[in-house]
């Protein structure tokens, strides 16, 4: 193997020689995929399997079915505004904007409890 001294080289050189590094390491790759490949087809053979029937062993197995996530139930409310009845809060999630108001008026967070 020869050393290149990168140094010396120009931009467009260093892109040339970068490509034909990565040409060179995908035609290596591909290569020792199908001797992998080659040598695990003939031990399958050599087993009495095909390939084919190894990969596929999973897809026969049983699917489970997924579990779904259960639907969200609507809470009842905790809070609930003195005037306005179709004003109210369940505790969960942001302070409604009528509560915030009403807390910021110097009102207490019992006060408006259902």
């Amino acid at each position: 193997m020869s050393k290149v001294d990168l140094k010396s080289l120009t931009l467009s050189e260093l892109k040339s020689l970068r490509t034909r590094v990565e040409g060179a390491i995908a035609r290596h790759e591909k290569k020792k995929k199908s001797e992998a490949l080659a040598a695990v087809k003939a031990k399958a053979k050599e087993m009495g399997f095909s390939l084919e029937e190894l990969a596929g062993a999973k897809k026969d197995a049983p699917k489970t079915a997924k579990k779904s996530k259960p639907k969200s139930v609507p809470r009842k409310p905790t809070h609930r505004h003195p005037d306005d009845a179709s004003k109210t809060w369940s505790g969960r999630g942001a302070r409604p904007k009528w509560l915030k108001e009403e807390l910021a008026s110097g009102k207490q967070l019992s006060d408006f409890a259902v």
